[in-house]
């Protein structure tokens, strides 16, 4: 395992303690709410902490992106490494004892996502991937399904919950793919939806509106397991604009084929 990759898996896993302890008595977990639907508990920012602990003990110079706390003061300062992390993805699932969160970690290297880590601590599952190296559940390597017609297809998704602008908009995209494939599913952990992507348990996913912790680690999984990852033009500019449609090569062409007329 690379080094970075490494001290990444250590830091999930000291995120992945923290969450795991005050799971098992949710109700006295302190929550407040950044926004409408969007939560933030004292744990995410106690995993967020615990990771950059980790991170900066071993990479001072290194620079963080991160969900709760933001950039680091060094991120623009032409910065050739930037950690992007979520410490929990999904914490209103994990405030309603919903098993289906993660913690997310990514480095990226001069623009690109070089190391990844996703980590289930319900399920004591661990994605992980270096680029060029593959993508591993549990260090055994994993691929994308063999899956190629859309109709056979099982589709991650997320809808908006932040607010109801886009969600006439959403609607149009449920309907086309609810209608092409045999099953969509939503279950509110976008960087954990990924990876069952990479890991084929998924065969395609799709969002917008998605911050660049949800996409990083995730994004890598998947292209290191044999899947592809763009925007909703099919493009690769999809880290900071958020608007991500990923899967199988050939459910990712049918599902763009499908999808392209909601790019912006």
């Amino acid at each position: 395992m690379h080094p970075m990759l490494n001290t990444a898996v250590k830091a999930a896993r000291r995120a992945a303690a923290v969450i795991n302890r005050a799971s098992f008595d949710i109700d006295r977990v302190k929550v407040t709410e950044k926004g409408h639907n969007d939560f933030v508990t004292e744990v995410d920012k106690a995993a967020e902490l615990a990771i950059i602990e980790v991170l900066k003990t071993a990479y001072p110079d290194h620079a963080i992106l991160a969900e709760e706390s933001g950039a680091s003061a060094n991120l623009h300062d032409e910065n050739e490494n930037v950690w992007i992390i979520d410490p929990i993805d999904g914490t209103t699932n994990f405030i309603h004892g919903f098993p289906q969160y993660c913690v997310s970690i990514a480095l990226q290297q001069r623009g690109q996502i070089t190391q990844a880590v996703v980590y289930d601590p319900t399920r004591n599952d661990l994605f992980t991937a270096s680029k060029g190296a593959g993508a591993y559940l549990n260090e055994k390597r994993i691929r994308v399904s063999r899956r190629d017609r859309m109709a056979d297809a099982l589709i991650g998704t997320g809808f908006p919950f932040r607010g109801t602008d886009h969600l006439d908009e959403y609607m149009k995209m449920f309907r086309i793919m609810t209608e092409r494939c045999a099953g969509l599913r939503r279950p509110g952990a976008a960087a954990l939806d990924l990876a069952y992507v990479a890991a084929g348990r998924l065969d395609g996913f799709f969002e917008k509106g998605l911050q660049p912790w949800d996409v990083a680690a995730g994004s890598l999984l998947i292209t290191e397991a044999g899947g592809i990852v763009g925007n909703f033009s099919g493009e690769s500019d999809y880290l900071y604009k958020g608007d991500v449609i990923a899967g199988t090569p050939k459910i990712f062409a049918q599902m763009i084929a499908q999808l392209s007329p909601f790019a912006k």
